[in-house]
């Protein structure tokens, strides 16, 4: 994704800036944030982290966000919301938070660059989707290997794929893929599923779907695209070569919030709670996006809890009388 940060000024500034509001993350949550906070003139500072764009920049196509009727690229999606952000006042730091102390208002975050004191916090630090960690998975994303049948589907019509997992978010999304590819081989570790009964039925009644268990992925296979993966059988030790267009895997997500744990409530899955008024545990803190939705994780549904939580962070500036000219965003 190419990025124009523009005012990038880590050795320029002082090592503590006093904010209004401090966005923690890139992606479209993040972005849709800033852009609410700076129309209501608040100067919002936004912090890239180390994904610039979030997940959403490694989809090659995006064809199911409102207003692009052709689709669009992740990366060029990312740099249209960036630049309408930076249009009205957002700054964009490329920096990483590294802790936060939220014990105390104003909310004090360390960055690799400095240290902010924040009035108002938004985090949208994302979700990272648990990899495989096999040869050729890396440099074959967004070349057959995904991690977004909703996102990428489209592009597998008529042709053959492989899904990795045996839960919920395997067998929802590998259904999806039916709509399109014309098989659908659910790879799985185990001899049986672990998603609800009503999904598992919904897939072993779909002609499209098969089944190989008790096996891993040990390699995905292919020079510019995916052409097969190689897979091990985990009891008999054999190994066998799978052709195949496309690997979608969905052995689950972690979100981005180790570094604020015991500072924010969480989930047993360290997702942040939130209200929907995308409010934390902590007042003036707020969440949106992947860090704090286990269930959707998609581009549109990010962007609209971004700008509540934009939204709920001028209402709370203006009531401390720390907003004092706040336009209707």
């Amino acid at each position: 994704m190419d990025l124009n940060f523009s005012g990038l000024s880590g050795k320029n500034q002082p090592e503590t800036q006093h904010v209004k509001v401090l966005v923690l993350g890139s992606g479209p949550a993040g972005l849709s944030a800033a852009l609410y906070a700076a129309r209501a003139e608040l100067n919002p500072v936004l912090l890239t982290g180390l994904e610039l764009g979030g997940q959403a920049a490694l989809t090659y196509t995006i064809e199911n966000y409102p207003g692009f009727p052709d689709g669009v690229g992740g990366g060029q999606l990312g740099e249209l919301f960036q630049k309408q952000a930076e249009r009205f006042g957002a700054r964009i730091e490329m920096d990483t938070a590294s802790s936060v102390d939220l014990s105390q208002r104003p909310f004090r975050v360390t960055a690799f660059n400095g240290e902010y004191l924040a009035d108002s916090l938004i985090i949208t630090t994302g979700a990272s989707p648990n990899h495989l960690n096999v040869p050729g998975e890396t440099e074959l994303t967004g070349r057959g290997v995904s991690y977004c049948a909703t996102c990428d589907g489209w592009f597998f019509r008529d042709k053959k794929v492989v899904v990795v997992g045996g839960g919920d978010s395997a067998l929802e999304e590998g259904l999806f893929l039916t709509r399109y590819a014309s098989s659908v081989t659910v790879i799985h570790r185990r001899d049986q599923l672990r998603a609800g009964a009503i999904l598992q039925k919904r897939a072993f009644d779909n002609e499209k779907m098969k089944f190989v268990w008790n096996s891993v992925i040990t390699e995905v296979v292919g020079k510019e695209a995916v052409q097969a993966v190689k897979i091990k059988n985990v009891v008999s030790g054999k190994e066998e070569l799978l052709p195949t267009d496309g690997v979608f895997i969905f052995i689950g997500h972690t979100p981005n919030t180790d570094f604020l744990k015991g500072q924010v409530e969480m989930d047993e899955r360290d997702y942040i709670r939130t209200n929907m008024l995308m409010e934390t545990s902590v007042p003036g803190v707020y969440a949106a996006g992947e860090a704090a939705d286990p269930v959707y994780r998609q581009v549109v549904t990010s962007a609209g809890m971004g700008a509540a939580a934009a939204m709920q962070a001028i209402k709370f500036l203006e009531k401390s009388g720390e907003a004092q000219t706040v336009k209707a965003a």
